[in-house]
């Protein structure tokens, strides 16, 4: 949008279906904390989501659909259960498609942001009880967590270098990104509390030290001296610059991790009902 209020020419070059899906993620989840928010603020957020409801159904990029189905799990409204429902099968048709031999993904290359894939599959059988959901987020999730854990170090997919299927893939070091370590903690905070397996509270808490220099560099990305957080984990360095999207990853991140940890006591869904955190739900 220019100085003068107006969408410019770039909005129809560029692919902004991710960022389309995330104000979705955004706005369900400000819708579902209805009860702490101010009612004007949540109106608004409701006005802005059914106006974009409509036209949801043209979005077919992977991690959109995935991040519209965490805000529709969010919102939490009958209604529009049915537009949730449609992006979980197109996912599920995805991961039918190229799961075979020992490759159990949504794609034929796994790039960034790849545990939202999962973790969207869990929020769709939270809201559905579709038991097709549950099956496909905890193989899928398993099959990521192979890949990207290493001992008692976090390797997020390398933005220098794909994961290919069926390539005898190198693993490339560096080109780590705090957005891919946050929805990988995020993602565990969540499997932890559908299945309370302790891998995954383990790994959540190896994958939120990598902020804290649990890295293949032993450098904390994470500034205590500002509040932000650099930019990422190259080869031999740390990418000093410190973006609103890499300081918003880590607070997501730490948010997160603090549940994971306090999970001793009981605890809301999203629909406000609580759940025993030493129950497993499945």
């Amino acid at each position: 949008v220019n100085t003068e209020k107006e969408f410019t020419n770039q909005n129809e070059d560029e692919n902004l279906e991710d960022s389309n899906g995330r104000a979705v993620w955004a706005l369900g989840f400000l819708i579902s904390l209805k009860n702490v928010l101010p009612a004007t603020l949540i109106q608004k957020a409701e006005t802005i989501l059914n106006t974009v409801i409509p036209q949801l159904h043209t979005i077919h990029s992977t991690r959109a659909m995935a991040f519209i189905i965490k805000g529709l799990h969010y919102q939490n409204d009958e209604a529009h259960k049915y537009l949730l429902v449609t992006f979980a099968d197109r996912l599920v048709q995805m991961y039918r498609h190229e799961s075979v031999n020992n490759w159990f993904w949504f794609e034929h290359y796994m790039t960034y942001g790849n545990s939202v894939l999962s973790e969207a599959m869990l929020c769709a059988y939270s809201s559905t009880q579709d038991e097709t959901y549950l099956k496909v987020a905890k193989e899928s999730f398993n099959f990521l967590l192979s890949k990207i854990f290493r001992g008692n170090q976090l390797n997020v997919i390398s933005n220098k270098g794909w994961y290919i299927k069926d390539q005898k893939n190198e693993h490339e070091i560096g080109g780590e990104q705090p957005i891919d370590v946050a929805y990988t903690v995020v993602a565990l905070e969540r499997f932890y509390r559908q299945f309370h397996l302790p891998e995954y509270k383990e790994k959540a808490i190896i994958a939120f030290n990598w902020f804290l220099g649990e890295n293949h560099l032993n450098q904390i990305v994470y500034n205590p001296c500002t509040g932000g957080c650099y930019d990422g984990v190259e080869e031999f360095n740390v990418n000093l610059n410190q973006g609103a999207e890499s300081t918003v990853s880590y607070l997501m991140a730490r948010l997160s991790i603090e549940r994971v940890i306090g999970l001793d006591f009981d605890f809301p869904d999203a629909s406000g009902e609580m759940i025993s955190s030493t129950q497993p739900t499945k």
